[in-house]
C-alpha cells in the first residue's frame, strides 16, 4: 500500500472503535461518518494537518472544520489520539451533562474545536471565512524572508452541507475571490438521514458544479481503504494555490458494520451492543476492552505530535526574528493575539453640531472610516449594498482572495453565506469583522448571528433602513418584527441610536466589546440631538438613559429608540403646554440597560411612575418589559405600505399627536 503500512489500519481502526464506543456508551450521537471518514481523517492528521497539540491557538496552525458536525465523535477521537487535552474520561463522558464533548462540536467548550459546528452548510462557510483571514494577515503581516502567516484551511462536508444554500453560496464566492489554500474534503456516502441521497438529490453533478465555481475538483474512488489516493488528492490540493479544491471522497457510511453498512440507519442512532461487536470483528479489532488505544497505534501517532511541536518550534524561532526586525507590526500582531481592541484608543471619532442633519447610515460610514484608519484589522463588506447602507472603507481598496490585498469584501447578494463567513473570520482570529445589509433581510442570516452569540464572536452586523420609514419599497423591504426578534437571541447586543452622536457612541461601545453587536441604521435623515437641552450621548453606554428630563417628579414616561426619538421630543413640549410633565427616555440598547445596577435602572424608570408609553416602529411584544401592564406601546401590527418614508410614518400614528394621545388617556 505504498507508504501506508499495517500500523496506519491499526491506527484508523482505533480512531473508528473509540467512535463508536463512545456512541454506544453514551446511546447516542452518530456512527456512520466516523466509521466511514476515518481514514482520510487520519490521512489528513498524519500526513497535512499543520497543528501543535501543546499550544492549540498557535497562530500559524492549519485550521480544520468538521462541518458535517453530527460526527463529532470522530473529531473527539482524532483530538484525543493526536495530543489535545482531552481524556479518555472526556471521551467516555461524551454527550454527558457538563462534559466538554458534546453533541455537535462547540469552539468554547473543547480545546482543538475550530467552529460550533452541526447546524449543516455553517461549517463549510466558516471554512472560506477563515480561509480570507489567512490571506488578510499574510497580507498585512508577512514580509520578505519573513512569513509567519502560511497555513491552510481544511473542511470535511458531507452531502447534508453540500445541499444547504449557505454551502452554495459561500463555495461560489471561494472560487470568485481564488481561495487557494481551501480545501473541503467531501465525504460522498450517497446516504442521507431519510435513505439514500437519491431521495433529493439524484441530477446534480457536484464535481461540475465546483467546477464552474472555479473549484480544482479531485477524487478519491475508495475512500474506506485506499490512502494512497487520498493522500495524493490532499497533496495536489495543497500543490495548486490559484484556486480552492474539493476533494470528493467516495466512503461507504457504517464501514465495517455488517448489518447497517450502507445504510441510513447508521446515521443517526448507536449501532447496539450486538452490532458493535460485530463491526470489531469485522474490523480484525481484536482487542476486548472498550475504549482501547493500543501502544503501537499510540506510539505512532506520538511521530506525528512531535512533528507538530517541531515545526511550531521553527516558527516561533522565525517569529522571534520577525519580532526584532519589525517591532511595530510585532507589537501589532501580539495586540490582536490578546485583544480585539487595538489601536482603539487613538480613534478620531467624530461627533455632530446640533443643527446637522443626517441619516444614522452616513454618520455610521465616517465613523467606521474614521476606525479603519487607525485600526487595520478592521475588514468586512455589504451584500451588494455598499451605496446604501454606506459600510465601507473609503480607500480600502477590493479584498483580493490571492494575495489579501484590501479591506473591503464585496460579498455579492449571498446574505446567508456573508454572515457565515463573518463567523469563520472571527473564529480564526486577527480580524474584526463587520457584515451590512438591510434590517429586514437580518432573517436570511438569523442562523449564522445565533451561532456567533453562542460562541460570543465579535461580529459586527451593519443593518440599515431600519423601519416603515423606507417608505416607497413598501412591505416587503420594511422590517417589522426584525429589531424585536434579534432582541430575542441571547448574546447578541442590538444597539438602534437616535442620532448622528448617539452612533458615534455606538461605535465606540462596540469597539470595546468582545461579543457580536447588531447596529440598526436610518434611512432617512434625522436631527443631532442638542445637547445644550438634552443629556449627552455618551449616556448610551448605559443602553438607556433620561433624554429630556422635567422640574420635579414626571407624571409620566416616554420610552422610546432610534428615529421616533424625535417625535417623542416634540410630543413632551405639547404635553408640557398643557401642564403634564413627561420624561422621555432614550433606550438605544435593552442588553446594555438590563446590566446595569437596579439603582441606575430605577433611576430612569422610577417603579412608582406607571403611566409609560413606549414608542418604536415595529412591533409591540416585549416592550412591557419596560413599560409595565400598566403602560401603552406604539408600535405596529401590520406589515407597512409603500409611499414616501414620511407618509407612511404619519399614517401608522408615528406622530407627536399619538403619543400625547396616549400619555393623557393613561393619566386620566
Amino acid at each position: 500500500m505504498g507508504k501506508f503500512e499495517a500500523i496506519d489500519d491499526l491506527c484508523i481502526n482505533t480512531i473508528r472503535t473509540l467512535s463508536i464506543d463512545m456512541i454506544q456508551k453514551a446511546n447516542s450521537g452518530h456512527p456512520g461518518l466516523p466509521l466511514g471518514a476515518a481514514p482520510m481523517m487520519y490521512v489528513l492528521w498524519k500526513n497535512h494537518l499543520q497543528f501543535n497539540p501543546g499550544e492549540p491557538e498557535w497562530a500559524d496552525r492549519d485550521r480544520f472544520v468538521l462541518s458535517a458536525g453530527h460526527g463529532s465523535a470522530l473529531l473527539y477521537s482524532l483530538l484525543h489520539l493526536f495530543g489535545y487535552a482531552l481524556t479518555l474520561d472526556d471521551l467516555k463522558s461524551f454527550r454527558q451533562w457538563e462534559s466538554i464533548t458534546p453533541g455537535h462540536p462547540e469552539s468554547t467548550h473543547t480545546p482543538g474545536v475550530e467552529a460550533t459546528t452541526g447546524p449543516l452548510g455553517q461549517g463549510s462557510a466558516n471554512a472560506v471565512g477563515m480561509a480570507i483571514a489567512e490571506r488578510a494577515l499574510a497580507y498585512r503581516f508577512n514580509k520578505p524572508g519573513h512569513t509567519i502567516v502560511d497555513h491552510h484551511t481544511y473542511a470535511l462536508v458531507s452531502d447534508g452541507d453540500i445541499m444547504e444554500g449557505i454551502c452554495a453560496e459561500a463555495s461560489s464566492l471561494a472560487g470568485h475571490l481564488k481561495l487557494g489554500k481551501l480545501i473541503f474534503l467531501y465525504d460522498a456516502n450517497d446516504i442521507s438521514l431519510d435513505g439514500p441521497a437519491s431521495l433529493s438529490f439524484s441530477t446534480e453533478d457536484v464535481a461540475k458544479r465546483y467546477e464552474a465555481y472555479g473549484w480544482q475538483v479531485l477524487h478519491a474512488a475508495n475512500g474506506d481503504t485506499d490512502l494512497d489516493a487520498i493522500d495524493k488528492a490532499i497533496t495536489d490540493a495543497k500543490a495548486d494555490t490559484s484556486q480552492p479544491s474539493i476533494i470528493i471522497i467516495k466512503t461507504t457510511i457504517g464501514y465495517g458494520s455488517p448489518n447497517k453498512s450502507g445504510k441510513s440507519s447508521a446515521h443517526g442512532s448507536p449501532l447496539g451492543e450486538e452490532e458493535v461487536t460485530l463491526t470489531k470483528k469485522a474490523l480484525e479489532w481484536k482487542y476486548d476492552e472498550t475504549f482501547f488505544i493500543p501502544d503501537d497505534a499510540a506510539n505512532h501517532l506520538k511521530t506525528v505530535i512531535d512533528k507538530g511541536k517541531t515545526l511550531h518550534a521553527g516558527w516561533e524561532k522565525q517569529y522571534s526574528t520577525y519580532s526584532k526586525e519589525f517591532p511595530e507590526l510585532h507589537a501589532e500582531w501580539e495586540s490582536l493575539a490578546h485583544s480585539w481592541f487595538p489601536g482603539t484608543s487613538i480613534i478620531d471619532y467624530p461627533m455632530w453640531e446640533p443643527g446637522d442633519k443626517l441619516a444614522t447610515r452616513q454618520a455610521s460610514n465616517t465613523i467606521l472610516n474614521a476606525i479603519g484608519e487607525k485600526v487595520g484589522s478592521i475588514i468586512g463588506g455589504t451584500a451588494d449594498l455598499s451605496i446604501s447602507t454606506l459600510a465601507h472603507i473609503k480607500d480600502g481598496g477590493v479584498f483580493n482572495g490571492q494575495t489579501g490585498e484590501g479591506r473591503n469584501i464585496y460579498f455579492g447578494v449571498r446574505e446567508h453565506a456573508m454572515a457565515g463567513l463573518a463567523n469563520g473570520m472571527a473564529y480564526h482570529g486577527g480580524v474584526r469583522p463587520f457584515v451590512s445589509t438591510f434590517l429586514i433581510f437580518s432573517d436570511y442570516m438569523r442562523p449564522s448571528i445565533r451561532l456567533a452569540a453562542m460562541n460570543k464572536l465579535p461580529v459586527i452586523y451593519i443593518f440599515s433602513h431600519d423601519s416603515i420609514a423606507v417608505g416607497e419599497d413598501g412591505p416587503t423591504h420594511e422590517p417589522v418584527e426584525q429589531i424585536m426578534s434579534l432582541r430575542m437571541i441571547p448574546g447578541l447586543t442590538v444597539i438602534r441610536p437616535a442620532d448622528a452622536n448617539e452612533t458615534t457612541e455606538a461605535w465606540r461601545w462596540i469597539m470595546h466589546h468582545n461579543g457580536p453587536v447588531a447596529l440598526i441604521l436610518s434611512r432617512q435623515k434625522l436631527p443631532v440631538i442638542d445637547e445644550d437641552r438634552c443629556a449627552p450621548a455618551d449616556n448610551l453606554k448605559h443602553g438607556a438613559y433620561i433624554l429630556s428630563n422635567t422640574d420635579g417628579t414626571p407624571d409620566g414616561i416616554i420610552i422610546t429608540t432610534g428615529s421616533e426619538i424625535h417625535i417623542a421630543l416634540e410630543a413632551q413640549a405639547i404635553l408640557a403646554e398643557e401642564g403634564i410633565k413627561a420624561r422621555v427616555v432614550s433606550m438605544p440598547c435593552w442588553e446594555i440597560f438590563q446590566g446595569e445596577t437596579q439603582a441606575y435602572k430605577e433611576s430612569v424608570l422610577p417603579p412608582d411612575i406607571t403611566a409609560r408609553v413606549s414608542v418604536e416602529a415595529g412591533i409591540t411584544l416585549g416592550w412591557e418589559r419596560w413599560i409595565g401592564s400598566k403602560g401603552t406601546p406604539l408600535g405596529i401590527a401590520g406589515y407597512g405600505a409603500s409611499a414616501p418614508g414620511d407618509v407612511v410614518m404619519e399614517k401608522y400614528g408615528f406622530v407627536p399627536a399619538s403619543i400625547v394621545r396616549a400619555m393623557k388617556l393613561l393619566l386620566k
